[in-house]
Order: C-alpha cells, then sequence, then structure tokens
C-alpha cells in the first residue's frame, strides 16, 4: 500500500469584487478496491453554504453556494488517500480475455449506449478514415490490446500542449493541429474508441508524476473503455501508458463537460476577469506499519 497527499490550489481574480453563481467541484477522489480517501480538507473563499452529492455517474460532488461578493474566489483541497494495487493481482489468461468487435451484455445494453454515442457526431467521419489508415489490425481473441494499440497512436500521433484555454479542442481539431491537452487527447482517444463500437469514458484527476511532485502540476484527464468481464480498462494516451497506482480519478463521465474540477459563473462582464492559477502538488508518505492481529 502506498499513501499520498494531494494538494490541489485555484484561484479566480477579478477587477472588482463580484457576486458568484453556483459552482460545482469534482475534487474528491472516487473510492474502490484500490483507493480509500484517508482524510480530506475543503477550504473555499468567499463564505458560502457547500452541499455533497453524489451525481448519476457516481462521482462525489461539492455544490457551493455563495452568500458575499469578494474581487477573488479561491478553492483549496488536501486530500490523503491509500493505493494499493487490484485484487485479485491481474494475472491475464485465455479466459480473461475479450474478443473483438465488443459484444455487450443486454442487461448492461442501456448503461453501455450512453458511452458508445459520439461526443462530437460531426467528427466521426474524420475519425473513421484516421482509424483505418493508422490503427494497427486488431486481434479478434483480445480487444484490450486494440484498446492499448488506440492510445499508443494517440500519444504517438499528438503532441503534448499544456493549454490554459478553458473547454477541449473536438477530435478534428486535435487530429488538425496535431497537439492538444491531457483533455483533448483524452477525448480523441474516447471518440476514436467509440467509433469502433466500444464504450468508452472520460476520466478526470491527477496524475502522481515527477512535475506534481515539484508542486507545479495541474489536474489531469485520460480515457477508460469498458470491456465484458474485465469492466473498465484506463489508458492514459498523453503518457502512453495503461492506468496505474499513479492515477487518481476524480470523476468520470460520457462527456468531458460532466468532470470538469471546477464549474461555475460569475456576474459581471469578462473585461472583469483578471486571471487563473493552478497548482497542484503531491507528496509520498510512509505507509502506516501493518499490524498483526493477536492469536
Amino acid at each position: 500500500m502506498t499513501t499520498l497527499r494531494i494538494e490541489h490550489h485555484t484561484t479566480y481574480r477579478y477587477t472588482r469584487p463580484l457576486e458568484f453563481g453556483r459552482h460545482r467541484l469534482v475534487l474528491r477522489p472516487r473510492e474502490g478496491h484500490d483507493l480509500r480517501v484517508a482524510s480530506m480538507s475543503l477550504e473555499i473563499f468567499p463564505t458560502h453554504r457547500l452541499t455533497w452529492l453524489r451525481d448519476v455517474f457516481g462521482n462525489s460532488v461539492a455544490i457551493a453556494d455563495f452568500t458575499e461578493s469578494a474581487d477573488r474566489l479561491e478553492i483549496r483541497s488536501e486530500v490523503v488517500v491509500e493505493r494499493t494495487p487490484p485484487f485479485p493481482m491481474e494475472e491475464p489468461h485465455p479466459a480473461w480475455k475479450t474478443t473483438f468487435p465488443v459484444v455487450y451484455d443486454s442487461l448492461e445494453a442501456v448503461v453501455v449506449s450512453a458511452y458508445q454515442s459520439s461526443s462530437y457526431p460531426d467528427d466521426v467521419e474524420t475519425l473513421r478514415p484516421w482509424l483505418d489508415a493508422r490503427l494497427p489490425p486488431s486481434d479478434p481473441a483480445d480487444a484490450e490490446a486494440t484498446i492499448f494499440a488506440l492510445g499508443k497512436l494517440v500519444n504517438e500521433q499528438i503532441r503534448y500542449l499544456r493549454r490554459s484555454e478553458r473547454g477541449v479542442q473536438t477530435p478534428a481539431q486535435t487530429l488538425a493541429l496535431r497537439t492538444g491537452s491531457c483533455r483533448d487527447m483524452a477525448v480523441l482517444m474516447m471518440d476514436a474508441a467509440r467509433v469502433l463500437g466500444m464504450a468508452a469514458r472520460f476520466a478526470s484527476g491527477y496524475l502522481d508524476c515527477p512535475a506534481s511532485l515539484a508542486g507545479r502540476a495541474s489536474t489531469h484527464a485520460w480515457c477508460e473503455v469498458y470491456l465484458p468481464v474485465l469492466g473498465w480498462r484506463g489508458f492514459d494516451p498523453t503518457i502512453g501508458e495503461a492506468t496505474s497506482l499513479k492515477h487518481v480519478v476524480t470523476g468520470v463521465s460520457n462527456h468531458p463537460r460532466g468532470v470538469m474540477p471546477i464549474s461555475g459563473m460569475f456576474h459581471g462582464v469578462m473585461s472583469d476577469y483578471i486571471d487563473l492559477t493552478v497548482n497542484v502538488k503531491t507528496e509520498r508518505l510512509e505507509a502506516a506499519p501493518q499490524i498483526a492481529p493477536v492469536a
């Protein structure tokens, strides 16, 4: 087991005191068999009322309703998570392989369909020939291998470029520019997987990496694809690797808008806005010693 502290500090600055509308925060990591939230603190300025809920995707979401004006909006989250390897330990063998094209169980079809529809339907005719020309032939006995090949293709074809602009590029825009942020690359992989008939979703969270350890990182994004028996399989096209314990997911959605770390509005004009700063820092902590039970 490994323990990780994650500090996430976001500040919006304005030219004058403004009123803020409701804000939606997707900052609490999703817990499961491989991750547990040991502690979390959330500091928000200005004065507000905070409500926690779970959305349709099972994400923990905080809703902030502000009760005073201010010339800045500041959100500081600190969370400590305990990460353990998946269990049972993954030992791939033929019985666990999924055939390609993927066929989903009829009991899951309604839910799966929400993750098979393209987020950008107009881009499908751009994605299809790109996949036909560049994606290696698929192994009909191993759908997961197709996922990994697709992720590596995005990683090889698109150069990472950190962007401060809001929103995401469409898949066609990313292919045309041949550059994109982590969220742009995740969207490209997600919609490409859907063109191949697979259920895919957008994942947002943190990456434990040299930049975050140095305190100069931001939030991260990648793609997850659902396979029968195997479940959701993550791949990070930005680094060209399958997801691992260094990926801490805070939210998943069938569309990138569903898991923006912070979203909301202010009452004013665009000239009131000065800038936004985001800083993510991680620290690896010593795991607590495991005490054997008394016989």
